[in-house]
């Protein structure tokens, strides 16, 4: 983890100081200063009022899957406040400065400030990845009011989850979309996998999660095909993939969806990004994404 402390001038002794207890990097205040940290480090620290910090932040904001963690450090040094990425490193990085220079860590997220567990924790604890990100939202919820379960399954392995089912697997950073006909052989399937990995330059080691339609979940073929590989395939909802706008038209119209292989992957990958958009094999479709 890289971290950065960012200070205006009349507060860089303290910003050294502070630097050099968390291993970070003092960056001196400059209009462009967090337009260089969002692009180079996982963490900021702003040693600064929070209205310059929140403001400063605003427009670089993408998801909170991507953008670094930032807490606001109050000038007399006394408060660590994250403000953005609570889950996601902000309250383990106030907690850090806390114990590091006295400073009193201001945690604000539910699940925690009431000392219950997060989707989030429970990844970083079992050493997994969130691969369906949106689920955060309703199963946090859930887990304020109550126990959620948390359930291992071994693979290879088919999870048909719903929007309110957070699927936690070990992993890669890409996500495969695939799509195909009624009735195709694994073989099939498993071609068509290796051949798009191999034109994405994609390690199958590197493939977090496989994806496709629930109206799939039956289909043998796309089961065996993803086992051959090791993969876990997740079927997602119509309303999940529908609510996407994939970038290539597809014939997935005739059974109700807008697309199966590209919506897949952009309901999962974190950064939103296609590295190989739809490509066809034959019965299979394939996209891949990160």
């Amino acid at each position: 983890m890289t971290t950065a402390v960012i200070a205006l001038e009349r507060f860089e002794d303290e910003a050294r100081r502070l630097a050099a207890a968390i291993e970070g990097e003092f960056l001196p205040y400059a209009p462009d200063v967090f337009e260089r940290a969002f692009a180079g480090f996982d963490r900021i620290v702003a040693l600064m009022s929070a209205g310059i910090a929140v403001r400063k932040c605003a427009p670089l904001l993408v998801t909170k899957w991507q953008d670094p963690a930032v807490v606001v450090v109050s000038p007399d040094l006394r408060f660590a406040v994250p403000v953005l990425g609570g889950h996601h490193g902000a309250n383990d990085l106030a907690r850090e400065i806390g114990a590091a220079i006295g400073a009193v860590p201001v945690i604000s997220t539910a699940t925690e400030a009431l000392g219950r567990p997060c989707v989030e924790g429970v990844a970083a604890a079992t050493g997994t990845v969130i691969a369906n990100p949106p689920s955060t939202l309703p199963v946090n919820a859930a887990m304020l009011d109550g126990d959620v379960p948390v359930y291992t399954v071994g693979g290879p392995a088919i999870v048909v989850a719903s929007s309110a089912v957070s699927v936690l697997v070990r992993g890669g950073e890409y996500v495969v979309g695939v799509g195909c006909r009624r009735g195709v052989p694994a073989a099939a399937v498993e071609a068509a996998i290796r051949s798009a990995l191999a034109e994405a330059g994609v390690g199958q080691d590197e493939v977090l999660v496989y994806a496709t339609t629930e109206k799939k979940r039956d289909e043998p073929g796309l089961r065996d095909g993803v086992a051959a590989l090791g993969g876990v395939l997740l079927c997602l909802p119509d309303r999940t993939l529908n609510a996407l706008t994939p970038p290539s038209p597809s014939r997935a119209g005739l059974i109700g969806l807008v697309g199966v292989a590209e919506p897949a992957v952009l309901a999962l990958a974190r950064r939103g990004e296609l590295v190989l958009k739809k490509h066809v094999y034959g019965d299979v479709t394939v996209a891949i994404g990160r």
